[in-house]
C-alpha cells in the first residue's frame, strides 16, 4: 500500500498510468475510491494520481487542522515525492474549491483547474444547512452513519458501494469535522479574477442547486469553460463517468497543445 510520509502523517496514494498528470481531490468523507471510474479510464492516456486527504479513508488521523492550504501543501509534497513538475487539479464537490485555492497559490505547480460541481464559497440557505448537519455528524462521532449515506449516494453498484463505504468509514471523525467547517467559510469568489489558468467547470443539469455555483465561476474565471451534463445531479464521477471522463481528456489534450512545457 503505497504511503507517503507528511511530516509524521502517513498519507495514502495511488498512482496509475503514464503521461500528463491529473491529480484528484476528494470531498469530506468519501476517499480516493470516489474516483475509481476516473483511475479506470483516465489513466489509459493520462498519469492519474489519487490520494486520502488526512483522516480519511487509509490516512493517518492528522494533529493539524484540516483547512485547504493545508492539503495544497500535501498535494506538492506528493508530486514532488512523485517527480511531478506540474499537473492538472480536479476537485469533485467541495474538492473543487480546493482546486481554486491550488491554482491561486501554487500557479507554478498547476497546469489547469478541473472543477466537477464546484462553488468558490458557499452561500445558499440548502447547502449550509447540509455542510453544518454534516459538522454536528462528525462532532458526535457518527462516521458510519455519515459513510453510509453519502456511499449509497455516490454509488451506482452495490460492488462501488462496499468499496466506498468500507473505506469512507475509516475516516477519523475529528479531521471529517474540520474538513466540513472549513469549506463551511472557504471564499475565494473575489479572488477568481486572478487566476489566469485554463479551467473547466462541469455540472449536473439535474444538479439546479448548483447551477447558481455554476454561473458564479463561469462569470468570473477569466479563462474557462462550462459543461451541463444531462441526466445526472451533483454525483458526477460515478453516475456520469463516460461523459466526464470524455471532457477531462478532450480539455487536456486541448490545452496541452497550447503549453508545451515537460511537465513529467
Amino acid at each position: 500500500m503505497p504511503m507517503l510520509d507528511v511530516n509524521g502523517t502517513s498519507l495514502y496514494f495511488t498512482v496509475k498510468g503514464k503521461g500528463i498528470p491529473i491529480v484528484f481531490i476528494h470531498p469530506p468523507v468519501l476517499t480516493s475510491v470516489n474516483f475509481e471510474y476516473q483511475i479506470e479510464e483516465l489513466s489509459r492516456n493520462f498519469q492519474v494520481i489519487t490520494f486520502d486527504i488526512r483522516g480519511h479513508g487509509r490516512s493517518d488521523y492528522s494533529n493539524k487542522p484540516i483547512t485547504y492550504p493545508l492539503i495544497v501543501d500535501d498535494i506538492k509534497l506528493l508530486l514532488n515525492h512523485l517527480g511531478v513538475k506540474k499537473a492538472f487539479i480536479c476537485g469533485y464537490s467541495t474538492g473543487a474549491s480546493i482546486v481554486l485555492e491550488f491554482l491561486l497559490t501554487s500557479v507554478d505547480r498547476a497546469l489547469g483547474g478541473i472543477l466537477i460541481s464546484g462553488m468558490s464559497e458557499v452561500s445558499d440557505a440548502h447547502l449550509k444547512k447540509k455542510i453544518s448537519f454534516g459538522i454536528k455528524l462528525a462532532k458526535a462521532g457518527a462516521v458510519p452513519v455519515l459513510a453510509w449515506s453519502i456511499s449509497w449516494s455516490n454509488s451506482n453498484t452495490p460492488k462501488l458501494f462496499k468499496k466506498m463505504f468500507t473505506a469512507a468509514q475509516k475516516g477519523d471523525a475529528r479531521n471529517i469535522e474540520q474538513y466540513y467547517h472549513y469549506s463551511l467559510h472557504y471564499n475565494s469568489t473575489y479572488q477568481l479574477g486572478n487566476i489566469n489558468l485554463p479551467t473547466i467547470l462541469v455540472y449536473g443539469k439535474k444538479d439546479k442547486q448548483f447551477h447558481y455555483y455554476a454561473k458564479l465561476l463561469h462569470e468570473k474565471l477569466p479563462c474557462n469553460e462550462l459543461y451541463f451534463i444531462e441526466n445526472v445531479n451533483h454525483r458526477i464521477p460515478t453516475k456520469a463517468s463516460n461523459e466526464l471522463n470524455k471532457i477531462i481528456s478532450q480539455f487536456i489534450k486541448k490545452h496541452n497543445k497550447e503549453n508545451k512545457e515537460e511537465t513529467f
